[in-house]
């Protein structure tokens, strides 16, 4: 066994007992993949909050702060693999193990995985959407915007944060020039939720949908902190459907789980073997 992994055979037990299960994904399984993740063990901020959507429509500073954050995070998102947790999930969905894949990430690493069916919760950040004119276009391509309207920016380096953000100077993005739709000038956003911005009623029906008719559901690497995560491992629950959760730390659905490791995600998911455990070590 791995060193600092707990035994993870009851997971290997408990993946071996349910064929159709709901998997819902957070910031924790790409942390491996060099993306960082929101939150601590103890479940608190490890950066600052991420922007509001309200300040990113109405303030103008807060707008043109997101767009120099992301000139120079966005390269590691780009450039980020899936790892062995997201190859796993993909060989479980494979063996008809999984009901759906839902992810709390925009990295878009389940799909570079080679997952075929993915329920996006918060949306994609390599995906931008104009407000005014709804056209939609690669976020690479925004990037190169961002640097021809900011060649001063190219060399900058910052602390890395999650989603393709970046910890930088606030007074040097005052005169941060913040991208407009090349077809219309209007207000550029990556085509994600931000928080204080609903997720999609679509999307969040679809994945109910699903969920009812699955016999558990397994959450990796979320603390389920924001609700709209939370909701789904509370309305398993109240079918009555097994919940386990993989996450390093604290989670908001520990005291619902019935089973629950304190794991690296990706350790604990590759560790799995594709055959069935002796009936006699399931608990």
């Amino acid at each position: 066994m791995h060193a600092g992994i707990e035994d993870t055979s009851p997971l290997q037990a408990w993946l071996d007992r349910h064929d159709s299960i709901f998997v819902l994904t957070g910031a924790g399984i790409s942390t491996n993949s060099g993306i960082p993740d929101y939150r601590g063990d103890d479940g608190q901020w490890k950066h600052r909050a991420p922007i509001n959507y309200r300040s990113f429509l109405e303030d103008r500073f807060a707008h043109r702060r997101y767009w120099a954050r992301s000139l120079i995070g966005w390269p590691v998102v780009a450039r980020a693999s899936p790892n062995r947790a997201h190859a796993r999930l993909v060989d479980l969905n494979a063996r008809g193990k999984l009901s759906q894949l839902v992810t709390q990430n925009v990295d878009g690493l389940h799909q570079k995985a080679g997952h075929p069916d993915v329920i996006d919760l918060h949306g994609r950040i390599d995906q931008v959407i104009c407000l005014a004119c709804q056209c939609r276009m690669p976020r690479a391509d925004v990037q190169q915007l961002l640097i021809d309207a900011n060649p001063q920016w190219v060399a900058a380096r910052a602390d890395i944060a999650p989603d393709g953000d970046a910890d930088v100077d606030e007074l040097e993005c005052a005169q941060f020039r913040a991208p407009q739709c090349p077809h219309c000038a209007g207000m550029l956003k990556p085509d994600v939720v931000f928080f204080g911005e609903n997720v999609p009623r679509d999307r969040v029906e679809s994945a109910t949908q699903v969920l009812r008719r699955s016999d558990a559901m397994l959450v990796v690497g979320s603390s389920l902190m924001v609700y709209s995560g939370f909701r789904f491992a509370r309305m398993a629950r109240e079918a009555g459907l097994p919940l386990a959760i993989l996450n390093r730390g604290t989670t908001r659905a520990d005291d619902i789980a019935t089973l629950r490791l304190k794991v690296d995600c990706e350790l604990a998911l590759a560790s799995i073997s594709d055959g069935a455990v002796d009936p006699c070590h399931q608990s």
